[in-house]
This record gives C-alpha cells, sequence and structure tokens, in this order.
C-alpha cells in the first residue's frame, strides 16, 4: 500500500508542490505589504517633521526680523543754567591812523606794542611843498595888509576932504570900495594863511586816544600820502581797557540776556582763571541768518593781559523758563525733514518725534522742545527705521549704567 502511494506521488509531482508554492506567495505578498506600509508610515513621519520644521523656521523668522532696540529716557535739566557759549576778543576802540599832509616820512617814534597815551606824538613828516606854500601865503598877507593900510589912508583923507568939496563924491565911493575890497583880500589871505598853518601841523602824527599801537606800516623816507585812498595807514592804535567780546546767543536764551548782567570770560591760555564784566549792550534784533542775538560784554583789562582777537568762553549765569531736556547725542536722528527721534510707544511700535536742540555739552545736548521725559527714546537707532516699524524693548540697564546722559 505504501508503495503504492509513492509510485502516485512520482508519477504526480505537482499536486505534492502546491501547497507550498502557495504559502510562500502569501508569505511574499505579506512582506512587502508590511514593508510598504512601514515606508508609508516614515514618509507621512518625515513630512509632518518637515512642514513642523518649516513652521518653527518660519516663525523663527519672523521673530528674528523683529529687531530688538535699547531705550533710554531724556532727564529734565534745572531752571538754573551757566549758558557757555563762544565769544571773540575786540578792541574797545581800534582806529588807523592815516596822514593828512603829503611828504616824506623823516622820524617814527612808537612801534608795535607801543603804550601811547592821547597827544603822544607818533611820527614827523616832511612838507617841504607846504612850507614853502606857507610862506608864500604869509607874504601875500603882508602885502594883503600893506595894501588895505593904504586903502584905509586914502578913503580917510577923502571922505575929509569932501567936507571941502575939494574931491568928488564919485571919488570918495571909489575909495571907500577899494578900502573894503582890501578887506576882504587880508581875510581871505588870513585864512589861506590859516589853512596851510593847519596842514603843516599835520605834519606831526599825534594819537588820538590812549591805548597800545597794535600796526606800524610805515618807515622813514617813505612817500606819504594824505588821506587813505587806497594808501596803507601810518599806524593802527586799540584802545584795550576795557576789551569788548562779542557774542552770538541763540535765539531761544535771548529773552534771558539783558544788559547789566554778568558774564565771565575763560581762555585756555589762562586755565583756571576767568575774567568778569558786564553785559553792555545787545542788538535788539535776531539775525536772520544765524538765528542768534548778537551780545557785546565788556571787561576790564587794566593789565592788558588780555588781547583783542583771542577767542574764549563766555559764561553767563541765568534763569530760564524754557524746559529742558538733556538727551546722549547718539539718539539723535538726522533725517532730511530735521533732528528727530525714535520714540518706542506703548504697542511697541516706533515714532519718530522732531525735537529742537539747543547746546551742544559734547556727549549730550540740550533739547528745547518736542519730547516728554516719560518718552522710551531708540539709542543708536538704525538710518533706515521707519515710523510703525515693530521692535523689541531690550531689558534696561543695570542701576547706574543709564546715567550717561545726565549733565
Amino acid at each position: 500500500m505504501t508503495e503504492i502511494q509513492n509510485d502516485r506521488r512520482k508519477n504526480d509531482p505537482e499536486r505534492e508542490s502546491a501547497p507550498a508554492s502557495t504559502g510562500g506567495a502569501w508569505r511574499l505578498v505579506l512582506f512587502w505589504l508590511v514593508a510598504f506600509v512601514l515606508f508609508a508610515i516614515l514618509g507621512v513621519y518625515g513630512l509632518m517633521h518637515r512642514r513642523h520644521a518649516d513652521h518653527v523656521l518660519a516663525d523663527q523668522t519672523l521673530k528674528d526680523a523683529v529687531p530688538y532696540v535699547s531705550v533710554i529716557h531724556a532727564v529734565p535739566m534745572s531752571g538754573q543754567s551757566d549758558l557757555i557759549l563762544p565769544g571773540a576778543l575786540q578792541a574797545f576802540v581800534i582806529s588807523p591812523i592815516y596822514a593828512r599832509t603829503n611828504g616824506y616820512l623823516s622820524k617814527w617814534y612808537k612801534d608795535i606794542g607801543s603804550k601811547v597815551t592821547k597827544g603822544e606824538l607818533l611820527a614827523e613828516i616832511e612838507t617841504p611843498e607846504i612850507d614853502q606854500q606857507l610862506a608864500q601865503a604869509r607874504a601875500d598877507l603882508v602885502t594883503a595888509q600893506a595894501n588895505l593900510g593904504l586903502s584905509n589912508t586914502t578913503a580917510t583923507r577923502y571922505q575929509d576932504l569932501i567936507k571941502t568939496d575939494s574931491v568928488s563924491k564919485q571919488e570918495v565911493d571909489n575909495a571907500v570900495g577899494d578900502l573894503a575890497a582890501k578887506k576882504s583880500t587880508v581875510q581871505s589871505a588870513e585864512a589861506n594863511v590859516r589853512r596851510l598853518e593847519d596842514l603843516e601841523s599835520f605834519k606831526r602824527v599825534y594819537a588820538p586816544f590812549t591805548g597800545v599801537i597794535t600796526q606800524r606800516n610805515t618807515d622813514i623816507g617813505m612817500l606819504i600820502n594824505a588821506g587813505n585812498g587806497g594808501t596803507n595807514s601810518l599806524f593802527t592804535l586799540a584802545q584795550i581797557d576795557p576789551i569788548r567780546a562779542f557774542v552770538a546767543v541763540p535765539e531761544t536764551y535771548a529773552p534771558s540776556i539783558h544788559v547789566g548782567m554778568q558774564a565771565c570770560l575763560e581762555l585756555e591760555e589762562f586755565a583756571g582763571k576767568s575774567f568778569c564784566g558786564l553785559v553792555a549792550r545787545t542788538a535788539d534784533s535776531i539775525d536772520a541768518s544765524t538765528r542768534t542775538l548778537n551780545t557785546e560784554v565788556d571787561v576790564p583789562n587794566h593789565s592788558g593781559i588780555l588781547l583783542p582777537g583771542a577767542y574764549a568762553q563766555v559764561h553767563f549765569d541765568l534763569k530760564t523758563s524754557v524746559p529742558r531736556l538733556s538727551l546722549a547725542i547718539n539718539a539723535l536722528l538726522f533725517r532730511p525733514e530735521g533732528t528727530m527721534v525714535a520714540v518706542v510707544g506703548s504697542d511697541n511700535r516706533i515714532q519718530l518725534k522732531p525735537v529742537a536742540i539747543g547746546r551742544d555739552l559734547g556727549s549730550i545736548v540740550e533739547v528745547l522742545g518736542g519730547l516728554d521725559p516719560k518718552d522710551a527714546i531708540v539709542v543708536n537707532p538704525a538710518d533706515d527705521l521707519e515710523p510703525g516699524e515693530q521692535v523689541h524693548v531690550q531689558p534696561e540697564p543695570a542701576e547706574g549704567s543709564s546715567q550717561k546722559n545726565k549733565p
């Protein structure tokens, strides 16, 4: 029986292998199905992870696009202010001295730096032409006086003779008229003599006031021409006691400046020393080009230590009713519309405010208007900062590090 079954299996091999091949196919299908599901799961996971990463990156990019800024606050300044402005020293009186007569310089007595008093002789000029004209005029005067004497005698005689009808009325009138003409001639000659004497007196050049010679533009033998028609002056004389300091006061402080208020000068060459005087006068007018008030301060200078032309810092001790704030200079934005600051609003958006700037105090500036002490002002703002731009405010620095903008 067994042998018969073996013979049947040998004669029909397909029936033996059919179940085995069907099981292997199902296992193969199951393998690929499982692999596909795994790959699908991995693909979906990867896609979702990538989309999540893209969302995270986009959110981070948006956050990074909003800049972080540091802010400070303007600090109020006291009403009492030491207003410091640049000034230029000038002589109280300065005058070029010209000759009033022609000739050659024979001698000069004072050089630059010489202190002279009013009426002191400065130089002498040789005037031979004027001397000869004066001699001639004096001779003409003597001739005119002699003719006047003769005419006077003739007129007197004729007036006596007319009483006896020895001369005619016409002859008397001629003698009286000639006498009047001779008197006029004498007066003219006298005036000419006085004119030439005055011109001759100009051969000596005197100081018109007390001061110091700052320039000498002549020397012995030089040809001197009268007047200032295109020629150099002989000397320049300056009165430096007191000395003037001219200051351009900004329009904002003009109402606080008044005649009689004290002002002190400081010069670099005299460190630690001040020279005080009073405001003598102001222009009472604002210069339209500079928007300043020209102010003169007169300072005693008995020792002559202050020199004309020097530069000085002028200190005015004044009180002002204008509310003033101090602000770090690195908080300013310079735009075509003017000077501005970037202020962070309550919604963390930028507002650009125009400000009125007063004095430049170095690292800080004086703000005269446009700001409130509560405004959060951006430090070192970017040039491309625009109104309405969103920003993040960095935490404020530690106590004491934000006081750099105080005066």
